[in-house]
């Protein structure tokens, strides 16, 4: 295969002649370079925490938690579809192309229980690396109410649940770890990693009570 020709010193007699990059070839190289980077994440297998270079670490997705708290109950679902179909969790999903975490927390929790929260705060972040090579850049946010009362959807069943009573055994493993922190008001970033439903490992930072 012939050499890239970009950046590439070429000699004659004495003389070098350097080709740098023009603008818009910047702009190429640094998107091949996480697409290279993306594309190496999707493809490697990990069976550690401590594999993970965080660093370079780029998700596949990006997805949304938005968690209702009403009172001394919390508004769950129990989700019919997509990944973690079965499982309780809170209501979210995928970002759309140029849309905000927040945009997309709001939207997701209108389509899958027809209500729009209200007082909506974002409350931590959750970075998922799977054995398989998937990844998910997850944003948590809280409401402190909402407008209309939810329903079921094709998407999920809501559960109005009390807060001492949150059903840890029929969701993600990592839910028990950062929803209690959630609950206190600490802003939290966590890393994990998971083979399917198993947490192999995770890191987990928070921050003080709010006031």
């Amino acid at each position: 295969m012939p050499p890239h020709p970009y950046g590439q010193a070429a000699a004659s007699g004495r003389h070098v002649l350097t080709r740098g990059f023009l603008p818009g070839e910047l702009m190429f190289a640094d998107k091949a370079r996480t697409l290279h980077s993306l594309h190496m994440s999707m493809h490697q297998r990990y069976g550690t925490l401590a594999e993970i270079d965080w660093g370079a670490w780029q998700p596949v997705e990006r997805a949304t938690l938005l968690f209702v708290i009403r009172g001394e109950s919390i508004l769950l679902i129990r989700k019919k579809r997509g990944l973690g179909a079965g499982k309780i969790n809170g209501p979210g999903g995928r970002l759309d192309s140029g849309e905000t975490p927040l945009q997309c927390a709001i939207r997701e929790v209108q389509e899958e229980l027809l209500i729009t929260p209200t007082d909506v705060r974002s409350a931590g972040e959750l970075l998922f690396q799977f054995a398989d090579g998937h990844s998910i850049h997850g944003y948590v946010f809280t409401a402190g109410g909402c407008e209309g009362e939810p329903q079921s959807t094709h998407e999920a069943d809501p559960l109005w649940t009390p807060l001492d009573r949150i059903p840890y055994p029929e969701m993600w493993a990592d839910d028990r770890i950062w929803i209690p922190l959630m609950l206190e008001g600490r802003r939290f970033t966590g890393r994990f990693l998971f083979d399917g439903d198993a947490m192999l490992g995770y890191d987990l930072v928070a921050e003080g009570a709010s006031p």
